[in-house]
């Protein structure tokens, strides 16, 4: 998050390094089997000494197993970043049209004080203050949720540069070597989904008071405000709602 104490590096930085062939236990020797239940690659000797009881496999078929694995899962995030994408364009578009609302509303207050300016000059002060707050408070909650999407957005797209640079690049041994992890990675960042954040922004209108009916301390409107609204299994991160009624018995 902007302005946290954790550092964002590439997924790329810190999953794995790219390494030869070679028995990370045998240097002269070269890794041909994977052991599923260690989960690393290993030599003959590797398995004589420790593996001969556990699931093994030979280099190229494990990999070609693991190298469809993490293509199904790139599809995924592929699918994953299109969604965030699109919420991030929405969550844009929508705070657009808050501030379009709240120019409007500024508009009306002003002229409605403007009628009877000697009377509500500081009615006329509170009622816009109040609503700058609305915006204020609605532009902050867009901003994290703007964050959060941002940031999944970022760590998916890393993922899929990083996955299609094993693929096309990596060694039968990388591939081996990094599908766990990979693949773990990857589980988190669609279990992480974002896209049920959505931004609500609050609706703002103004009804001009009607002057004749309104007693001095109703002149310009009297400004109400509504509460977050909640989804079952769902928060929508929403502002208030103000409205502005010339209702004389409120």
């Amino acid at each position: 998050m902007k302005g946290g104490a954790h550092q964002v590096q590439p997924l790329g930085a810190e999953m794995i390094q790219l390494r030869g062939s070679s028995c990370d236990k045998h240097e002269d020797k070269q890794v041909e089997l994977y052991c599923y239940e260690c989960n690393e690659n290993i030599c003959l000797l590797c398995f004589e000494a420790k593996h001969r009881t556990h699931q093994s496999g030979e280099m190229p078929e494990v990999a070609e197993r693991f190298r469809q694995r993490i293509h199904e899962d790139d599809k995924q995030i592929l699918s994953g970043i299109s969604a965030v994408r699109q919420q991030l364009d929405h969550t844009k578009q929508e705070v657009t049209k808050l501030h379009s609302q709240v120019e409007n509303v500024e508009k009306m207050i002003l002229e409605a004080g403007e009628a009877i300016k000697q009377l509500v000059d500081n009615q006329v002060g509170e009622c816009l203050l109040e609503l700058q707050s609305v915006k204020s408070d609605s532009a902050k909650q867009a901003e994290v949720i703007q964050e959060q999407l941002q940031l999944a957005f970022t760590e998916m797209e890393s993922f899929h540069t990083y996955s299609r640079e094993l693929l096309e690049k990596g060694r039968p041994s990388d591939i081996t070597r990094a599908a766990c992890e990979l693949h773990k990675r990857a589980t988190e960042l669609l279990d992480n989904d974002v896209t049920s954040i959505q931004y609500c922004p609050p609706q703002v209108t103004f009804t001009p008071a009607d002057v004749t009916q309104l007693k001095p301390l109703q002149l310009i409107g009297k400004l109400t405000t509504s509460h977050l609204v909640e989804k079952p299994g769902r928060l929508l991160l929403c502002g208030f709602l103000y409205i502005i009624t010339a209702d004389p018995t409120l």
